[in-house]
């Protein structure tokens, strides 16, 4: 079984493909992951690989790590375009998700005032206020819809929830409305006798719909790049995708970047 990539509270820096020179922040286990879907895509395997034993970074310690690595980084004179809020599972299930996102903020005007702070997450914690109030304020709220269709979304995402439901998600991705980034990963494949594709022109139209409703200030497609722990899953290739976000881009007139 596929097991956790990041095995540090503070990770990188690593180049991402959206974000740039990129310091990775990881609140969740250092050798388990903590989730609320259990994607079928997850480059850091899937959720029966359990929780670990190291459970959930302290705040303060996560603050101590960050502020030793960006001194160090500082001293050294690196460049850094962002801290990104990744890791083995879902941010905002931190308990102390708030607390943290402030201190990360302090320390980089502190340290890298021009880097940007960015939050990867599966938009299924927007209905806590805190979380909430706390992705209004980063540089980059990335709020993960693949589909809009509510049994893609369980074939693909696998949500923990039973009450899960496409249109209460994006009912609370409204109240980012010119703020938040919509990242959707587009894939076909198989799954347990089931095929999956949401560049279906049925997925593409429900998405477009989506799209408008929510109205973020951008779009980021993209595909698979590292190994996934369902191997029956297909990469949508750039040219594929260039097509797809052209067109979403046109509908909506929402820029849409393509990675």
């Amino acid at each position: 079984m596929q097991t956790v990539l990041f095995h540090e509270t503070i990770f990188g820096p690593i180049h991402s493909r959206r974000l740039g020179t990129s310091l990775g922040v990881n609140l969740t286990p250092d050798d388990g992951k903590i989730c609320s879907f259990d994607c079928l895509y997850c480059e850091a395997g899937f959720n029966a690989q359990g929780p670990g034993t190291t459970g959930f970074s302290p705040r303060q310690e996560v603050a101590r790590l960050l502020e030793d690595r960006l001194s160090a980084m500082r001293e050294r004179g690196d460049r850094l375009d962002v801290i990104t809020f990744s890791g083995n599972g879902e941010p905002t299930l931190h308990p102390d998700f708030a607390g943290v996102v402030d201190d990360v903020i302090s320390l980089r005007d502190r340290y890298y005032p021009d880097a940007k702070v960015s939050v990867l997450t599966n938009s299924t914690r927007l209905g806590d206020n805190a979380v909430a109030a706390a992705l209004a304020k980063v540089d980059n709220n990335i709020l993960k819809l693949d589909s809009a269709i509510d049994s893609t979304v369980r074939l693909l995402d696998r949500p923990n929830a039973p009450g899960f439901t496409v249109e209460k998600v994006i009912g609370q991705l409204r109240q980012f409305a010119g703020t938040g980034i919509i990242q959707t990963m587009m894939l076909r494949g198989q799954w347990d006798g089931c095929h999956i594709d949401n560049t279906r022109e049925e997925e593409v139209e429900a998405l477009i719909k989506a799209y408008r409703e929510i109205a973020p200030r951008e779009i980021m497609l993209y595909s698979i790049d590292r190994p996934t722990p369902a191997r029956t899953l297909e990469k949508i290739q750039a040219e594929e995708l260039r097509t797809i976000g052209a067109r979403i881009q046109v509908e909506t007139g929402i820029p849409v970047q393509v990675n």
